[in-house]
């Protein structure tokens, strides 16, 4: 997660430095066809220096602990939170969006939604601790901040509920000794 922050601060002074904060243009561009790309850039780029300090503690702890259930996890969780989330801001947004905080809501979602989806206390009480930590964010779900995407943080967060009963329900079938998802055919009593 180091690295991943630290690419995020090196794409900053990129943007900066060099191109004066141009590439915040190319983020999600609402509902215009030459915008879609912007669904893959727009977690990388943010709005300058304040912008991208206000991402980067929530950034690494939540995604540390999301990649504390392993790389797979991290790459389909963030995958999904990243494209879904990203497409959806797209379809409803306006203007333009960056910011890696529709990931950051994601994250957030799914490390809150997991223990229930998949019964387990000890998730559970990791989203109580979060909740207590960072549930004040979830306001940013709605709308009321002029500038901000409350699109972004609202579909991240239902990506990363959606994620996480994809992960809880392949967690369950992978389990073994667990009971079959499909119907169970009788079993054939000998003799």
């Amino acid at each position: 997660m180091a690295l991943f922050l630290a690419l995020l601060w090196v794409i900053e002074a990129v943007d900066q430095f060099v191109f004066g904060g141009s590439l915040d243009q190319d983020g999600i561009v609402a509902r215009q066809v030459d915008g879609l790309d912007g669904i893959l850039w727009a977690p990388l780029l943010h709005v300058g220096w304040q912008h991208l300090i206000a991402n980067s503690v929530p950034f690494f702890v939540l995604g540390f602990l999301v990649l504390a259930g392993g790389l797979g996890q991290f790459v389909a969780v963030t995958a999904l939170v990243w494209l879904l989330g990203g497409f959806l801001t797209w379809l409803t947004g306006y203007g333009v969006t960056v910011g890696a905080s529709g990931v950051i809501f994601g994250w957030l979602a799914f490390l809150l939604f997991r223990g229930v989806f998949a019964r387990s206390a000890k998730h559970i009480a990791l989203a109580v601790v979060l909740l207590l930590v960072y549930g004040s964010v979830l306001w940013g779900v709605l709308p009321g901040t002029p500038g901000v995407s409350w699109q972004a943080h609202l579909f991240g967060a239902l990506a990363g509920v959606l994620a996480a009963r994809l992960v809880a329900s392949a967690d369950r079938r992978a389990r073994p000794g667990s009971p079959p998802t499909g119907p169970v055919s009788p079993s054939p009593i000998g003799p």
